[in-house]
């Protein structure tokens, strides 16, 4: 039995440009910069432009388990939206849509994430919540992060 698919659904409005947000996306080194370091988080290889069906290699530790994880950009459309997903990793699905608009002055980012955790049901019931405490404390480190970069 597979397991369940998850989602996670985050808007934060920035108060800054749109050209100036997606630029900072645009930039995987800037990946570091909204990890939470508890991840211990580290690129090993990241091109130097981000387009459509570019791969980023990177490594983190999930709770002391190091690992690595390989990103591929599925869509690149600047400066409004690109899609990421998980080709190697943790998950069974990792797909991570982030959408930005002009509003009020500012850019508003929208976030929505879908994922499903390996080992189907039995993955679910010993370790669902976990995971999906993570990814929230994830998110909820990468707003602070994005809140003290672009300080008004």
């Amino acid at each position: 039995m597979k397991a369940k698919e998850q989602s996670l659904h985050r808007e934060m409005w920035i108060h800054a440009p749109l050209a100036e947000v997606f630029a900072f996306f645009s930039e995987a080194a800037n990946l570091d910069r909204i990890t939470p370091p508890w991840l211990h988080f580290r690129i090993l290889h990241a091109p130097e432009k981000i387009d459509s069906g570019v791969l980023i290699h990177y490594q983190l530790a999930w709770h002391g388990i190091p690992m690595r994880w390989t990103t591929r950009i599925e869509e690149w459309q600047p400066p409004h939206q690109f899609i990421d997903s998980q080709l190697r990793g943790p998950y069974r699905l990792w797909r991570h849509t982030h959408t930005f608009e002009e509003r009020d002055g500012g850019t508003l980012m929208y976030d929505v994430l879908r994922y499903a955790i390996p080992l189907g049901a039995v993955g679910d019931f010993f370790a669902g919540w976990r995971v999906r405490e993570d990814v929230e404390r994830i998110f909820d480190f990468r707003a602070e992060q994005i809140r003290a970069i672009f300080v008004s």
